[in-house]
């Protein structure tokens, strides 16, 4: 009878250990669980790929991990993250159809950008509004279409960038989308919109494109300073940078009361004073065009005057490897640049310069600079331009098209702070839409690749083995403090390979073509990028934090063996042509000796040295990423190698097989 009543007490009361106990149980029941609790977020994300029918077949690995994110890394292609959680959703031309339907997205609780560029997008435009923390939008060149609701934009007032050029939108601009107080970008060009453009209230506005619709009216006030290509294409808008005077229908005069008629004499002087009035008018409007045609003619001179215009220089350096302008067919060249931006009053901006320490000048000190072709490259021409005593080189890239004004301005100044003795800093860039121009100092001793491969009688000194340790030593620290400065990269090199790592007076090595990946187009990075030719990118459509390891690996073997890495040229990974492919298979075949370059000349006491650094390349381009050496343990491993005794000869030392044999089994990876 008593157990019984203690029992019952029991279950009325609980006591704080049997709740504890309750918990502890149900914590090990979840554990046990085969996939844990559901993810709101990927169930949210797995519902939007539904949502895309047929075309959600390249979202194939959505799923695959639980999780979208690892840390700041997305997991699932397309992810945008930050401490775990999915801030952005990046799906560009992947070839994306049907109507987009954003509901399912609304439920992740921290997404702030959305990105659906150069897809197959169709119906109107999905329901924003449901995502109030968005602060970027990016779905231009799709196949949207119809009239946007006024009130569309309620409450999104964290949005900042909003693109929806080339679509097939109409009716008018939302005066839900003018109220909104922070948008930083708006670009609307290459629709059908109609009506007068509304007077928007964000003071921050540094970027709108209202061209090539059907808008008319004057401009509004808070538009009115930006540059009239913005507005470019509409016929009917007027007032502004425009050029067009607004002319309006009169107000109707105002009805007077019954009276008594004026007197003549008044009636005449009223109409004698009102045409005294027109005919000064005219008399100004005229002025006005006169003054604005001599400044044209004035401009149109000048630009006759010129003597060279640089850039249409770079549209034909494909034609020339090397040479001084004079050399150059101007005509031509004048012949294939009519469209040239030079040429468009609205696009020529002003060089921006990253660095405190360099003499500045302007884009037209650059452009009447004396230059030397220095040949294409696989982002662009490249020449080196004499600014007053400097020599600086100048590198044009049109593979940036889809970058905004602003994304690109934060990158560059972001790569103008790095500061690294093995970085060749970047001291000025140029933006225009179609294309950028990047500056940096020029470098005598040209690249690792030229003095590797190059035709060592112009005066290029052969690379003994003690210069090539230190080149690769310097390497492995500019690629930690790129690691270091830029974690949030996957890949912070993301081009890394000897023509990229230049020599300066004293054969230390510059990196170059750095941190390019986040401003490079997807699909051109894909096509030239040395990250995109790796392994795990063949095996996988991936890079991952050690894909510049493996482009390090490529050097170093390239290095020490003096062999031209098919890699570079190549369009993907082919195991069958790749170099450590190659140097893993002599050492397994026990050819040791035929590996390295006799170029390096007398190596003395530093064979065992030269085995180790082979070790380490081979192991940095092993295939398996996750059986690849981790860049800092490379860095250090490096870092333990000396130089060794140089008194004897490396071309006899390596004659015999007979001291090698005990380094195969340990190189063969």
């Amino acid at each position: 009878m008593g157990a019984h009543m203690a029992m019952a007490r029991l279950m009325r009361a609980p006591t704080p250990s049997f709740l504890l106990a309750l918990v502890v149980a149900a914590l090990s029941f979840m554990n046990m669980l085969p996939f844990g609790l559901p993810d709101a977020t990927a169930d949210a994300l797995l519902e939007f790929k539904n949502s895309l029918g047929k075309s959600s077949v390249v979202l194939s690995d959505w799923g695959v991990s639980p999780n979208p994110c690892n840390g700041d890394k997305g997991v699932w292609l397309g992810m945008l993250c930050f401490d775990g959680k999915v801030r952005g959703v990046k799906l560009e031309k992947m070839g994306l159809q049907g109507t987009l339907k954003v509901e399912p997205l609304a439920k992740l609780p921290y997404l702030k950008t959305l990105s659906f560029r150069n897809n197959s997008f169709q119906g109107p435009l999905p329901n924003l509004s449901l995502i109030k923390k968005l602060r970027s939008v990016f779905l231009s060149d799709n196949n949207f279409s119809g009239e946007i609701p006024d009130e569309a934009f309620d409450g999104l007032n964290y949005l900042r960038r909003l693109h929806l050029g080339r679509n097939d939108f109409s009716g008018e601009i939302p005066s839900s989308l003018a109220e909104l107080p922070n948008l930083y970008e708006v670009e609307l060009e290459d629709n059908n919109f109609s009506g007068e453009i509304p007077d928007f209230k964000s003071t921050q506005l540094a970027t709108v494109d209202f061209s090539n619709n059907d808008l008319e009216g004057e401009i509004p006030k808070s538009l009115s300073s930006l540059d009239s290509k913005f507005f470019e294409g509409n016929d009917r808008l007027c007032g502004g940078t425009t050029g067009v005077v607004c002319i309006f229908p009169p107000a109707p005069a105002p009805s007077l009361p019954p009276g008594p008629s004026p007197a003549p004499s008044a009636v005449s002087s009223g109409k004698s004073s009102l045409g005294l009035k027109i005919a000064l008018g005219i008399v100004s409007v005229l002025l006005i065009l006169l003054i604005i045609s001599v400044i044209l003619i004035f401009v149109k001179k000048r630009k006759q005057q010129s003597e060279l215009d640089r850039a249409e220089l770079l549209d034909n350096s494909s034609k020339y490897t090397a040479g001084t302008a004079s050399q150059i067919d101007t005509k031509s060249v004048e012949n294939n640049n009519i469209n040239h931006p030079a040429r468009r009053g609205g696009e020529q901006g002003k060089l921006s310069f990253v660095r405190d320490d360099r003499e500045r000048f302007d884009l037209h000190d650059l452009l009447r600079a004396s230059a030397e072709i220095l040949g294409s490259g696989n982002f662009g021409a490249s020449y080196k331009a004499l600014i007053l005593t400097d020599a600086v080189v100048v590198k044009r890239y049109k593979q940036m098209n889809n970058v905004g004004r602003e994304e690109f301005h934060d990158h560059m100044r972001r790569l103008g702070k790095l500061t690294h003795p093995n970085l060749l800093p970047l001291v000025a860039y140029y933006y225009r839409r179609e294309e950028k121009l990047l500056v940096s100092d020029f470098v005598e001793n040209s690249s690792l690749a030229s003095h590797l491969h190059g035709n060592h009688n112009l005066h290029q000194p052969v690379l003994d083995w003690p210069t090539r340790l230190r080149i690769i030593k310097g390497i492995g620290r500019g690629l930690a403090y790129l690691y270091n400065t830029l974690p949030s990269l996957v890949v912070p090199h993301g081009h890394l390979k000897s023509s990229n790592v230049l020599l300066d007076e004293n054969m230390e090595p510059l990196l170059n073509d750095y941190a390019l990946l986040p401003v490079i187009n997807m699909d051109q990075a894909q096509h030239l990028m040395m990250a995109y030719k790796s392994p795990e990118y063949a095996q996988h459509r991936r890079i991952t934090k050690k894909t510049d390891v493996w482009c390090f690996g490529i050097i170093i073997l390239e290095v020490l063996t003096g062999k031209f890495p098919e890699n570079y040229i190549m369009q993907s990974y082919d195991s069958k042509a790749d170099l450590g492919s190659w140097v893993n298979g002599m050492i397994k075949e026990k050819k040791t000796s035929e590996v390295f370059d006799l170029e390096m000349g007398n190596v003395g006491n530093s064979k065992g040295e030269l085995l180790k650094l082979l070790k380490i390349g081979v192991s940095c381009c092993e295939e398996d990423v996750e059986r690849r050496l981790d860049l800092h343990e490379v860095v250090a491993k490096i870092d333990e190698l000396n130089e060794g005794e140089s008194d004897g000869d490396y071309r006899s030392s390596v004659s015999s097989e007979g001291g090698e044999d005990d380094d195969h089994t340990s190189l063969a990876v």
